[in-house]
């Protein structure tokens, strides 16, 4: 493949304009909380198992670092730890899975990090040629943190989820926009609902959980929320926001897995995704869309580069300004919705990106040779240990 760059406000973006010239040997890094593809919920670790599969199937040799319990067709992976960790964000079980990364992809000519950018400033120091993907919001700490990690790490090098998320960091090493896919041929379809208003996501305020139901309350609907609440953070929010108001059709199903998920999303009259912060992408909008299921949205982050409004969902500025216009909904055409995902975010289009970016990394790389032997010394002097 021959790439390109384009200039796109302050940064170089690496366009894909042809064909690949040889084999690459890959590596992808998924965060080590949750099997890559996940059992139940976790968008990140179901894009990464998409994204080595698809490299897989295009001839390259893919190592993928995951969780334990991930698998990958065509793919070899490797599981630093012996057991999931018992809470997501532990330090400790994030520094074994980064140097267990080092170790099993230092042959690798190019490396993409889906964890964290302290691992992705661990696998530069040990010599690797990686990019960090961004699955967060880029609020000012974090802004700070990656400009930050920028001057200590000339190679640094990130991948937004949209162009919405570029723009928040203006003067970051944004080298790409990978939006997120979903193969919509393994995605049960619907173009009738059952009358309901449905919720997937986290149990938190950022997710707008508690909206969704005074949205749902005030325009007579039931409502079914499958929402991920293990943390101790979530469960305080289901405790104090949640919970008083179930009943009279508001209905909590709890983390579902993918058989009872895509059920749910199929038979919604629309996907309710009352958001309070700069969504990065929003993996459950073009699940319910493949699904014939229309998006309700308040307008933050990527949601009007996901969703069409008027076309596949209705966005707007406030929950209110939602409630008013769910009657439009009846002017949506499920084939539509369905039409537009496998367009717009295909598994073929996600892998073509990335792909790129690898090529992009390996052009610009250094020998993979004896590269993460000294990997402890660089990392403690640089204070990522801290």
């Amino acid at each position: 493949m021959i790439f390109g760059r384009r200039r796109n406000g302050n940064h170089e973006r690496v366009t894909d304009t042809g064909q690949v010239a040889r084999p690459l040997r890959i590596g992808l890094v998924a965060p080590p909380w949750v099997p890559t593809p996940p059992p139940a919920y976790g968008g990140t670790e179901r894009v990464v198992a998409l994204i080595a599969e698809g490299l897989a199937a295009r001839g390259h040799d893919v190592t993928l670092v995951a969780a334990p319990g991930s698998s990958v067709p065509g793919v070899r992976v490797e599981s630093p730890l012996d057991e999931l960790p018992a809470e997501i964000g532990l330090p400790d079980e994030e520094w074994r899975h980064t140097m267990g990364a080092v170790e099993a992809l230092a042959d690798c000519e190019a490396v993409i990090d889906h964890s964290s950018l302290r691992s992705t400033c661990m696998l530069l120091s040990a010599g690797l040629s990686t990019a960090h993907v961004v699955h967060g919001a880029i609020d000012r700490r974090a802004a700070a943190e990656a400009a930050d990690a920028a001057r200590n790490m000339p190679g640094l090098r990130l991948v937004a989820l949209s162009e919405s998320q570029a723009r928040t960091g203006p003067g970051l090493p944004f080298m790409a926009v990978c939006p997120n896919a979903i193969d919509v041929r393994g995605v049960p379809f619907r173009d009738d609902h059952d009358g309901y208003l449905a919720f997937v996501g986290r149990m938190c305020a950022d997710k707008g959980v508690r909206e969704a139901i005074m949205l749902a309350r005030s325009v007579g609907m039931p409502l079914r929320i499958a929402a991920k609440c293990r943390e101790a953070n979530e469960h305080a929010y289901f405790a104090e926001h949640v919970e008083p108001f179930l009943g009279d059709g508001i209905e909590y199903l709890g983390e579902l897995g993918e058989d009872d998920r895509w059920p749910l999303l199929a038979g919604a009259r629309a996907l309710v995704f009352p958001i309070a912060w700069d969504e990065p992408f929003g993996m459950v909008m073009i699940e319910a869309m493949a699904t014939g299921t229309p998006v309700l949205a308040t307008g933050r982050g990527a949601v009007p580069e996901v969703v069409r409004d008027g076309a596949t969902g209705i966005v707007r500025r406030t929950v209110d300004e939602l409630a008013r216009c769910v009657p439009l909904l009846d002017g949506i055409d499920p084939q539509t919705c369905r039409a537009h995902v496998a367009a717009r975010f295909s598994p073929r289009a996600l892998t073509r990106r990335y792909e790129a970016v690898a090529v992009a990394l390996a052009g610009s790389g250094v020998p993979a040779a004896g590269r993460g032997r000294r990997v402890l010394a660089r990392v403690s002097a640089l204070g990522l240990m801290a």
